[in-house]
């Protein structure tokens, strides 16, 4: 089986990537907290396993963060993003291979996927998704707590270190351009 599971299932403190092999502990909202009750589940009922972890997907169907940052690029001069949680964006479609090649092996276990490349805030991958647009829209970094209400707890610290692919034998995603 193959478990698509999330960053949230951290606590989202700290600087430090998180493990595959780091215990979650208390997840900030009841997505994060569901997702690890099902990688318990998982890894209690079955012996033959893949829990694949990523965070901050974006691809060409469904809405994600790319699509919502050139839309409003369109309708503003200026976008408010916040600058204080970090991680590294995963493309759908690299995710997809890795999930393809994994399902071929097994070489089973708990894993963290996100494309390569440094770590980075939603406005620094906001700025990057304008630049490589040819957009003219300025980013105003802000805080979580300038930015105001959202609907569901966010990680600060969504860094997830991948180490584990490339010395498990799988290929590592493309590297992700950042300023």
């Amino acid at each position: 089986m193959i478990y698509l599971s999330s960053d949230y299932v951290f606590h989202g403190q700290g600087t430090q990537p998180w493990r595959p092999e780091d215990e979650p502990g208390e997840a900030l909202n009841v997505y994060g907290q569901t997702k690890r009750e099902g990688e318990q589940c998982v890894i209690k009922t079955l012996k033959r396993f893949f829990v694949v972890r990523t965070s901050w997907l974006f691809g060409v169907h469904g809405r994600n963060f790319v699509q919502t940052i050139l839309r409003l690029a369109d309708q503003r001069d200026c976008l408010r993003v916040v600058n204080d949680q970090f991680g590294r964006p995963t493309y759908t479609r690299d995710l997809a291979r890795l999930l393809a090649d994994m399902a071929d092996t097994e070489r089973y276990g708990t894993y963290h996927a996100t494309n390569e490349g440094e770590m980075v805030s939603w406005a620094d991958f906001a700025s990057e998704i304008l630049a490589m647009a040819g957009k003219n829209t300025r980013v105003i970094p802000v805080t979580t707590e300038e930015y105001g209400s959202v609907k569901a707890a966010r990680p600060h610290n969504s860094r997830l270190d991948t180490s584990k692919l490339a010395a498990s034998g799988f290929f590592p995603f493309r590297f992700g351009k950042t300023r």
